[in-house]
């Protein structure tokens, strides 16, 4: 057990050990490179192309191209990367994670690889997590990737396609994580190859790594368009689960936040909602509505997990503190939030398509990632990413002083002591950063903060379009700025004349989060550099945290002692207390997030497999064989369905004759002499025989280049159709499986086996879609592919103030006796409406 212990802990070690052996090497061509021109260190790059073409492999060429890119960051940024940039640079390009401490030069270590996998032609994508930061870092290090030769593109929302075709198109594209993964649902809805902005995925080098595959992990990428469902279950869900008593009509669990029933409660809603079980299966919706009631009712807070704007409820991101416009609750979660509200409820949306960041970002070729805190969750980048993190040496020593917390009895106590210390801190002229979780916390605080009449700073969810201004001026003189959480993260803090003498920068966090990694990146802000700084965290018996994890006899000691609201503990054991419960959510966070990885492994395999098929049907000339293929298929289908049984004389020839005759063939086509007396198989010949030579009536009719279109019009409406609502039925068995428990079944392996019977049912439909259509449908002169539904993104960007307006689907109503729309002459009631 220790020998394996010692290897992991020896990794971090040998690989330093490793990578400075290596920058000795990149070092040494330093000299050659001061004494090259400036066009003879721009000749390199071509140099290196031609090495590559070559054979040779990018290994080959690290030292001598990262000290290329090193001498033209002295000459076109006036910047020099230190050693240990060097270091982080070669973590990158191996494909792991760089913890680099705040300050210490993140966006200049990765242009060294990013210039280094670039040659290869392929694409390289710097991801950021909002467009500020993409704009900003492809303006800056875009100079020096110019200056050698490179292009660089800018993705952002917003662009039109031939723009985004553009920014994909160039050596290294800057873009935001979001935007990211929407183009590649984007381009796999689009109806012609030529539509699609995206290269195949090579290598990624993400800023803010942990934020964006930590944080974000557990929030899939939507493209929705809007389900017509009634209202007024939620308003009577809501009115109903008002009138319940909390431990004798429901429970609530602090802790983990589940909110439930009891048998009392689910007596009284039987008997509000008129009904006998309501766990029976015509009840699901019903009990759905209820514990969504439940949940928004005494799960979700105003102010803490949302806000209400402009008669809208917007989520709060509990990592960055920061407004998520556009962005809802799935599941009616977020409509139920709005009748607890009173506010107008909006329409559910369908998913027309979606993926998480953890499977889009795993399908790159190579991907790594830097940011100041990784450590805690290394075992999670390893299991999940197959990325190793490398903790880089600072530049200079870290002298910062991280003080013990103090903790208090009340919340009060603990508020008066921060404003307290701000006070006499702004008094010395020392810049003080104060973080806060909620936003409610940085609210309170301000208000304490006037009533002292100290001028101060607010960054929080309700307000942060200049937050990257406002957190670079909260290193000067006198200024006070509090912020939730890690907003104007990937922003350095430095500080202003005079700041260094007295102290630098002080840190106050009013709460520890539940993650060691946010309250690390607090920290962080502080001390960049080798500056000086503080840092100290308030807690009080009264957080969130403290109540979760056995704060009681902490509080009782407290009393024993007779202490006051004045008066607080700084004691380590408190400290490992608070970090052993942080360790504790952590832990039971990383198991959610696999569990979801593993639900979702089940519906990526499928999407790869649509994809995959539909990328093909845009791209390929010739789909008849495919086509035969499906239809030969969906005949084996249906005269085993209709032969099923073990006599042929129980066997229902005449709904076999007339189903292909309605549907793959003209009236009359197909005789019952010509099956009658047959096996299956004989059958099936014949059958195909006849479906064989329609088919060839029809192209010969057409033409074959008009049937070639036609084919590929059937297929992707049918594959786009088929998938859309094969998304939400999974989505809505998902939502349900974890019942199953309840019957000693193992919810994910129930879900893995019903997940594949529902994608074969899926397949199976697609395949008698393109049978009937291909073979019933006329073909007009004007023949146009066609979207199946429009899509809006729902994900939030930054910087958007106003949520984007959903789309309604329409569904066309087709009467009985109308003509069928798929063409075929028959009346609707004969043909599709069957």
């Amino acid at each position: 057990m220790l020998g394996m212990l010692n290897k992991v802990f020896d990794f971090n070690k040998r690989t330093l050990n490793r990578y400075e052996k290596m920058a000795d090497k990149i070092e040494a061509f330093a000299k050659e490179m001061e004494g090259l021109s400036d066009s003879e260190l721009q000749k390199k790059t071509p140099y290196f192309r031609e090495r590559i073409e070559k054979g040779e492999s990018l290994d080959d060429i690290l030292f001598e191209a990262f000290a290329v890119v090193r001498e033209a960051a002295k000459r076109v940024l006036g910047l020099y990367p230190y050693r240990v940039q060097l270091i982080g640079g070669m973590a990158l390009h191996d494909g792991n994670i760089a913890e680099m401490k705040t300050g210490e030069g993140k966006t200049l270590t990765s242009t060294m690889p990013v210039y280094l996998n670039a040659l290869t032609q392929k694409g390289v994508h710097v991801v950021t997590v909002n467009d500020y930061l993409a704009k900003r870092d492809a303006e800056e290090m875009g100079e020096l990737f110019q200056y050698l030769g490179l292009t660089v593109g800018l993705n952002f929302n917003g662009l039109d396609k031939d723009a985004k075709r553009e920014a994909y198109a160039a050596d290294i594209t800057y873009s935001t994580n979001n935007e990211l993964g929407f183009d590649y649902l984007r381009d796999n809805m689009v109806l012609y190859k030529e539509q699609m902005v995206q290269r195949p995925l090579h290598f990624a080098v993400i800023d803010e790594v942990d934020s964006i595959l930590i944080d974000e992990a557990r929030t899939p990428l939507i493209i929705s368009g809007q389900a017509a469902k009634s209202t007024k279950l939620y308003l009577q869900a809501n009115a109903f689960i008002r009138t319940l008593n909390k431990e004798e009509d429901f429970s609530f669990d602090e802790k983990t936040k589940a909110v439930q029933l009891t048998e009392e409660g689910i007596t009284k809603a039987e008997k509000a909602f008129g009904i006998e079980n309501l766990f029976d299966l015509s009840h699901v919706a019903l009990n759905h509505h209820l514990n969504n009631a439940l949940k928004a009712q005494f799960v979700m807070q105003k102010d803490v997990d949302y806000v209400v704007q402009e008669e809208e409820v917007v989520i709060v991101d509990s990592f960055t503190g920061r407004l998520m416009k556009g962005r809802r609750y799935s599941d009616g979660l977020h409509q139920a939030i709005e009748a607890k509200e009173g506010l107008t409820i909006q329409n559910e949306s369908m998913t027309l398509a979606t993926i998480t960041f953890q499977n889009y970002f795993r399908m790159y070729g190579k991907l790594s990632g830097m940011t100041g805190t990784a450590k805690t969750e290394e075992e999670e980048f390893r299991n999940i990413y197959n990325m190793q993190v490398v903790a880089i040496p600072t530049n200079r020593p870290i002298v910062r002083d991280d003080r013990s917390d103090l903790v208090y009895r009340t919340m009060e106590g603990k508020f008066n002591a921060v404003v307290e210390e701000i006070a006499q801190r702004h008094d010395l002229g020392q810049p003080v950063l104060v973080g806060t979780v909620a936003v409610e916390t940085s609210e309170l605080i301000s208000t304490l903060l006037k009533k002292r009449k100290i001028p101060h700073h607010v960054l929080n969810a309700k307000q942060h379009a200049s937050e990257a201004e406002i957190i670079e001026e909260a290193g000067q003189k006198g200024a006070v700025t509090i912020a939730t959480n890690m907003a104007g993260r990937g922003t350095d803090i430095k500080l202003g004349e005079g700041v260094k003498e007295i102290g630098g920068l002080a840190v106050v966090g009013t709460e520890r989060h539940e993650s060691r990694r946010i309250d690390n990146q607090l920290r962080g802000r502080s001390g960049r550099q080798g500056d000086p700084g503080i840092t100290q965290f308030y807690l009080s018996m009264e957080d969130e945290l403290m109540r979760r994890f056995g704060s009681d006899s902490m509080m009782n000691m407290m009393d024993r002692l007779g202490m006051d609201d004045t008066q607080p503990i700084r004691s380590k054991m408190v400290s490992k207390a608070v970090e052993s419960a942080q360790k504790r959510v952590e832990g039971n966070n990383f198991d959610a997030r696999k569990q979801l990885l593993q639900y979702d492994d089940v519906l990526r395999e499928q999407r790869e497999i649509i994809y995959k098929q539909r990328f093909d049907v845009i791209s390929s000339e010739n789909l008849r064989e495919s086509v035969e293929e499906m239809i030969h298929g969906t005949i084996e289908n249906k005269v085993g369905l209709y032969t099923a049984e073990e006599l042929p004389e129980d066997w229902n020839l005449d709904g076999l004759v007339e189903w292909f005759n309605i549907n793959l063939l003209s009236e009359g086509a197909l005789q019952l002499n010509d099956v009658r007396g047959k096996e299956p198989d004989e059958i099936v010949e014949v059958v195909w025989e006849k479906v064989k030579h329609t088919y060839d009536e029809k192209e010969e009719s057409f033409g074959e280049e008009q049937m070639r279109e036609f084919e590929r019009v059937v297929v992707l409406r049918a594959v786009d159709s088929k998938w859309m609502e094969h998304i939400d039925t999974m989505d809505q068995l998902r939502q349900g499986i974890h019942l199953r428990a309840y019957g000693q079944n193992d919810p994910l392996r129930e879900y893995r086996m019903e997940g594949y019977s529902m994608f074969e049912n899926m397949v199976a439909a697609i395949q008698e879609d393109v049978s009937k259509y291909i073979m019933k449908a006329q073909i007009q002169k004007n023949l146009e592919r066609q979207e199946v539904a429009k899509g809006e993104a729902v994900q939030p960007k930054d910087g958007e103030d106003k949520a984007k307006k959903q789309p309604v689907r329409k569904k066309v109503m087709v009467g009985r006796n109308d003509p069928c729309p798929c063409g075929s002459g028959k009346k609707y009631k004969q043909c599709h409406g069957q």
